[in-house]
């Protein structure tokens, strides 16, 4: 079967009934297969790993948003959405595949990472073929891809702000912020948006749908650097402790003097031990925690300018269950 047969399968794909949880199952599976389309090529390096990393699955949080913001504001068919949800998917696919390189991490989505598997140099292809996979996916989508454009600078921009902070030692509350909400938050935004705009959204609702992004997003990450400290790889699905190690995350953020690198600068025979036992006596985790919660309902007071609808609803669970993993 050709790629262009199995593009034209994909697009086959029906959903069943009007219900909106059954709806996002089906048009979930749509994403799915979109992306393993998209991704066939004759050269066995990059669909094998691109295909691995995309078997790996993954909380898929950032299609979900496309589609029920798609929903939320009227959109009658999901299957409209997949391309968008699938492209925003891919992208994030490809920052991941780039970040195990960047951070040596040999753990990804409960499996090893391209990097652990193919090295470097391929891990750092696979994630720039998965990026032009983006641009293909997004071609028909005319304005569209502008905001999807600005999300993927804000990402590469939040990553070297990152590692500047960390090589400059000056990761301050502030700029973590600002950093998590370039790296994660601005494709969530973008997520919540460009689904309301499929939908026919006018402007200010397509804005408020990319706040709720934009703070489930931040939410995300705050609670996903909490668990890099306090959780082990088999239960986050990737290389536990990098963050902090690297002197990044939120248990990162210079306090009262400088955590991480007194901790790293011991001689111990396990440094990171060290740090987090320094970490869990103090209290970042319930911290974060109340932060995250904080984002959360920020980010469903967004919803009011939305009626009632199981959409709705869906939105306002998906919000809890960013925050609500377990620590």
């Amino acid at each position: 079967m050709t790629r262009s047969d199995t593009l034209q399968n994909v697009n086959r794909i029906a959903l069943s009934t009007a219900d909106v949880s059954s709806s996002l199952r089906h048009a979930l599976q749509l994403v799915e297969a979109t992306m393993r389309a998209a991704v066939d090529s004759d050269v066995t390096t990059l669909r094998d790993a691109s295909h691995h990393i995309l078997e790996a699955g993954g909380k898929r949080i950032r299609p979900r948003l496309v589609l029920l913001s798609y929903a939320a504001v009227g959109g009658a068919d999901m299957r409209e959405a997949a391309n968008v949800a699938a492209a925003i998917e891919l992208m994030h696919t490809a920052s991941v595949v780039h970040d195990d390189i960047n951070d040596h991490g040999i753990v990804r989505r409960g499996r090893p990472s391209v990097n652990a598997i193919w090295g470097r140099t391929f891990a750092l292809l696979t994630g720039d073929y998965l990026f032009t996979k983006v641009y293909e996916l997004m071609a028909p989508y005319g304005d569209l891809n502008i905001a999807l454009a600005e999300a993927a600078v804000a990402l590469v921009e939040g990553e070297t702000l990152q590692a500047s902070a960390v090589k400059e030692n000056r990761f301050t509350r502030e700029v973590y912020l600002d950093i998590i909400g370039r790296k994660t938050a601005a494709l969530f935004r973008a997520s919540g948006s460009m689904g309301a705009l499929l939908a026919g959204a006018d402007r200010e609702t397509s804005e408020t749908l990319g706040a709720f992004g934009y703070n489930i997003g931040l939410a995300f990450q705050i609670v996903d650097d909490i668990l890099d400290l306090t959780s082990d790889t088999d239960k986050i699905g990737k290389t536990a402790g990098i963050d902090l190690a690297q002197g990044k995350g939120y248990a990162a953020v210079e306090r009262d003097g400088d955590l991480i690198s007194a901790a790293v600068g011991n001689n111990s025979a396990d440094p990171m031990a060290k740090i987090k036992a320094k970490v869990m006596q103090g209290n970042y985790v319930n911290e974060g925690r109340e932060q995250a919660q904080m984002l959360m309902h920020a980010a469903i007071a967004h919803l009011d300018i939305l009626p009632d609808s199981d959409a709705r609803d869906e939105l306002i669970a998906l919000a809890r269950s960013v925050v609500e993993r377990e620590f």
